[in-house]
């Protein structure tokens, strides 16, 4: 699922003449705005999952991390500011802002007190730790 803010789908004026004189037209710094989705790999060995999910351009405190027994929910708010220098003259200002989100299931439910996350250099790493059965637990089936 991906929320974005209204301001950033493109008009149909603009689709029309996006590639009409490339030269007059000024093209966006940062492509064509927000990602439509988080981007996620996911692996899995005896003990954990290891999601890596592409969050380019966001502070880490704009990203939010939730787990539900086995279903994760990443959350990423994203700014994306031009930076302004006094002696140049303003042709263009873009600003992209919005939030995307992904959540997807497990096959197991999932230790959330115990695992662990890291972002760098735009790629969140989930260390997700599989929940253990307790001894004497029983296994519901379906």
């Amino acid at each position: 699922m991906t929320t974005l803010s209204p301001f950033m789908h493109r008009g149909l004026i603009d689709e029309l003449f996006r590639d009409v004189n490339p030269g007059y037209f000024i093209k966006p710094l940062h492509g064509d705005g927000l990602p439509a989705q988080i981007k996620v790999d996911i692996k899995e060995n005896p003990s954990e999952f290891i999601v890596h999910a592409e969050i380019p351009g966001t502070a880490k405190e704009n990203i939010h991390v939730s787990i539900e027994r086995n279903v994760v929910t990443i959350r990423a708010e994203i700014l994306q500011l031009d930076s302004e220098n006094k002696d140049d003259k303003l042709l263009r200002s873009e600003r992209y802002f919005g939030e995307v989100s992904r959540s997807f299931q497990l096959p197991v439910e999932i230790d959330d007190v115990n695992s662990k996350a890291r972002y760098e250099n735009g790629v969140l790493t989930l260390n997700l730790l599989k929940k253990q059965k307790q001894a004497g637990q029983r296994m519901l089936i379906d």
